[in-house]
This record gives structure tokens, C-alpha cells and sequence, in this order.
């Protein structure tokens, strides 16, 4: 019986060393004998990286959380070579006189200069998506469009103040087109194709067709998006994840950072969550009275 378990010991030793090595959590103390019972999880990939279970994971992502917390956005902001007011100008769709009134009314009452042509009657949202279609060179969306309902994962919150929708989704082909009304955000682009590693083509909108097509949007039974503002700390953050993983019985978790967002979305056996920190200065009202179940199952 001695030389038995001499010979047993040593490979459930080299098994358990091998096993906990792999886990991204270096502080890590779970064993390959305890993740091999039957119902244990089989751990969370984050990138290249893979966590044993989600104490690990809300421990590793407590660092990731605190760096993209501080980490200095700096966008740099395009100047079309040609102005909107001009452009509006060389197609005829408006007088000079026009202009100039709209240029001082726009500054008087301090608002953009498209949403006082707009108000005042001097364009129509057509106009103003085909002159934006040029400043960016971004195609417009074809006059007769019908829209189509949208099964997609991606946050509203974020959706509405980008003030961008997806017009097409196809899984298959891993490909959404994304309607945006004011301008393209590029690394909003990055973030989406992170989370839904799918190509985003972007293309222009009126607002109108913006609001309409929100309405089709839908997401899936197993999905949910969380919103939470004013986080605290990076590690009040981590346990949120750790209980979102937890809900969602995830085996995969993704990071990014978009403005003054932090977004995770959690992969698991029982669905996906996407979590939307504002680090910033806070999210409208009707953004964060969503998703108040999921909310109260991981309040911190």
C-alpha cells in the first residue's frame, strides 16, 4: 500500500503544479484535484490569457479595470476639408443669406450649426446626412431604405449617445452596418468589433431614421446589458464582474474602453452580459434605469 500511493501521489502532484501554472491569477491556489469534480467550472478565457473560476478572474480584472480607468483618452478630432455651411452652399441647397443667419442664430443660441439649419426649415435631414456623407467619405443611406428588424448584443446606452444603430447584422458573414447621424466615431468601430468581432461599415443617417430604427433593434432572451454609473473603485468594479460572471456561468470575459467607458462583456453558459462603467461624468437618466433585474442580482 506504501509504494502505491508513492507512485499515485507524485502524478496527481505534477497534475495539480501543471494545472495551477496555467491559471492567469499568479496568487492563485486551486488545484487540478478540485476542478476535476463533476459541475466544477472549466474556467474564463480572457484573451489570451485563461482563469481557473471567477475569483480569479475578479482578482486579474481589478488591474485591467484600474488601468483602463486612468488611461488618458486622447482622440483626435478630423477637420473635413470642406465645412458643412459651404458644402450646404456649393450644391445649392441653401442661399448665402441663409447661411450667414443660420451661422449667427447657431452661436446666439450656442448649438450646432446643422441642428439650427434643420430647425429653421433651410435643409432636410437628407441634405445633411448626404453633406456629412461627404465631409467623412462614408456612403449615405439609399433614399427608399426600408428597415429591418436587428437581432444584435451591443449596449443601447452606448448606441444612443453615439448616436449610431445597426441597420444590418449578419452572424454568419460577421458583419454589422452602422448607421451614424452626427459623425463616424472610429474607436466606438474598434470597440464594437472587439466585443462582437464583427467588420463594422459604417455609413450616414438622418435622425429621424436614427429614432426609427432603434425601435427595431431587439436583443436575445439570453442577453443583458448592465449599466452601471458612478462604479467606485476599480475593485467595486471586479466584484462586479465576478458576480455578473457568476450569473452568466461565464467561460469568457473582453475588456475595452470607449471615451469615458469602460465596457466588459462576459461570455457564459447561460447567456451574455455587457457591463458599461461611466467613469466619467454620468449617463443620461434613460440609460440607467435599464436592466434593473440583473442590477439587483449583482449589486455591490
Amino acid at each position: 500500500m506504501r509504494s502505491l500511493l508513492k507512485s499515485f501521489l507524485p502524478v496527481l502532484d505534477r497534475r495539480a503544479e501543471s494545472l495551477n501554472s496555467g491559471c492567469g491569477n499568479k496568487s492563485c491556489h486551486n488545484t487540478q484535484f478540485l476542478r476535476s469534480f463533476p459541475g466544477s467550472r472549466p474556467g474564463i478565457q480572457v484573451g489570451p490569457t485563461w482563469y481557473c473560476g471567477v475569483d480569479c478572474l475578479a482578482v486579474a480584472s481589478c488591474s485591467v479595470l484600474e488601468r483602463l480607468c486612468h488611461r488618458q483618452v486622447v482622440e483626435i478630432s478630423r477637420q473635413p476639408r470642406l465645412s458643412l455651411g459651404l458644402f450646404l452652399l456649393s450644391k445649392g441647397y441653401l442661399t448665402t443669406e441663409q447661411l450667414r443667419f443660420a451661422t449667427d442664430r447657431s452661436q446666439c443660441l450656442d448649438e450646432d450649426l446643422e441642428n439650427t439649419l434643420v430647425k429653421y426649415g433651410a435643409v432636410t435631414e437628407k441634405q445633411l446626412a448626404a453633406a456629412r456623407s461627404a465631409q467623412w467619405g462614408y456612403p449615405v443611406l439609399a433614399p427608399g431604405h426600408r428597415g429591418q428588424i436587428v437581432e444584435i448584443e451591443i449596449p443601447k446606452a452606448i448606441l444612443k449617445i453615439c448616436e449610431a444603430v445597426p441597420l444590418h447584422y449578419s452572424a454568419t458573414a460577421k458583419r454589422i452596418v452602422l448607421g451614424f447621424v452626427s459623425r463616424v466615431d472610429h474607436r466606438f468601430i474598434e470597440s464594437i468589433e472587439e466585443m462582437t468581432r464583427c467588420r463594422v461599415e459604417p455609413c450616414f443617417i438622418t435622425a429621424t431614421e436614427f429614432a426609427e430604427q432603434m425601435e427595431r433593434v431587439i436583443v436575445p432572451a439570453d442577453y443583458e446589458e448592465v449599466v452601471v454609473d458612478n462604479p467606485g473603485r476599480a475593485d467595486r468594479m471586479a466584484r462586479t464582474v465576478g458576480r455578473t460572471a457568476v450569473h452568466v456561468a461565464a467561460t469568457e470575459a473582453t475588456f475595452s474602453q470607449w471615451r469615458d467607458f469602460v465596457l466588459v462583456r462576459v461570455v457564459g453558459k447561460r447567456g451574455k452580459a455587457d457591463i458599461v462603467f461611466c467613469v466619467g461624468q454620468g449617463l443620461p437618466r434613460e440609460a440607467t434605469d435599464q436592466s434593473c433585474e440583473i442590477k439587483e442580482l449583482i449589486a455591490v
